[in-house]
């Protein structure tokens, strides 16, 4: 997960029409069946007013330290202007969304498990400050596309996307689905993206974008080859560690249970043999001492889940 890979962007694109199946999963019983005749709806930005004032309830009673430890983020990522990422990611997310309603991929806002997504990231979303000052700005977005790719994103900007192959095939409590998603925002909030792209390219992109801000180049064309990077960067074992911790904590703090991270990764090995499995774990290896740095830090969180489950 955390940067999209090319594979799903391109399963996306080859699917013709918006199957029932994949927006159902397993039948009727966890969602509402999409009829043929029903257009997507239209992609919304999502305004977390009403959230902020829900969580800030939570936290103004007993406002605790972070209780995992991940360090500093990285400094390379300053070569790369974050509002620069931003946009391209901005772009790139807006041209994949409208390429999913076209193709009748795209989840309208009252189909139930995006419902119960968007309802997640409104616990999750206010306390994304509490690592990045910047998400205060970022205009937070949340679709869910259909596909069987085992996949979920949150591109630079606050930007994500869920596949529902990852919710329907892994069959995903609503704890473990916000543990994916903690763990998504993470890369966004710890600027993984910024910093990876900032080590692949070198001081010659922070220059490049330098020049653009200056008036010294297109910058159209540098948000364009920014935004096909962000579908295709892979993240290092050390911003996957990052992601896990920050996202259990955020998924803690937002009333979910952080056991719930434990049996998500046991679930996503079972899962590794699934030949649409890879999109996912290609980039986020399983392994047992993933879960065992998990299951250790549980511990460290369990009283920010006791605190804040009573007001979910």
């Amino acid at each position: 997960m955390g940067a999209m890979c090319r594979a799903c962007y391109e399963n996306v694109a080859d699917s013709p029409h918006l199957s029932p199946d994949l927006l159902s999963g397993a039948g009727a019983s966890r969602h509402a069946v999409l009829g043929a005749e029903r257009q997507a709806a239209g992609a919304k930005t999502w305004h977390p007013r009403r959230a902020f004032l829900l969580a800030a309830s939570a936290a103004a009673a007993a406002p605790v330290l972070a209780q995992v430890e991940v360090g500093e983020a990285s400094r390379l990522r300053n070569l790369v202007p974050a509002g620069e990422i931003e946009s391209a990611s901005m772009q790139e997310y807006g041209r994949m969304i409208a390429q999913a309603r076209q193709q009748r991929a795209l989840a309208p806002d009252d189909y139930p498990a995006l419902q119960r997504l968007r309802g997640i990231s409104q616990r999750l979303i206010p306390l994304a400050p509490r690592w990045n000052d910047r998400a205060r700005q970022w205009r937070w977005e949340i679709n869910l596309i259909g596909s069987q790719q085992i996949n979920a994103f949150c591109m630079p900007g606050g930007k994500i996307a869920f596949f529902t192959g990852l919710l329907d095939k892994l069959a995903l409590t609503e704890d473990e689905t916000a543990v994916v998603m903690g763990h998504e925002m993470a890369h966004a909030l710890r600027e993984h993206a910024r910093a990876r792209i900032a080590k692949t390219q070198g001081t010659g992109i922070g220059l490049s974008v330098l020049s653009q801000l200056l008036g010294l180049g297109q910058l159209g064309d540098l948000a364009a080859n920014m935004g096909t990077q962000l579908l295709s960067l892979r993240f290092s074992r050390d911003d996957e560690v990052e992601a896990d911790l920050v996202g259990l904590e955020l998924a803690a703090r937002g009333g979910y249970d952080p056991q719930a991270s434990v049996t998500l990764w046991e679930k996503m090995s079972r899962a590794s043999g699934d030949k649409t499995g890879p999109a996912f774990l290609s980039t986020h290896p399983t392994g047992p001492e993933r879960i065992t740095r998990l299951r250790e830090n549980v511990p460290k969180v369990q009283a920010l889940y006791e605190q804040a489950r009573g007001t979910r």
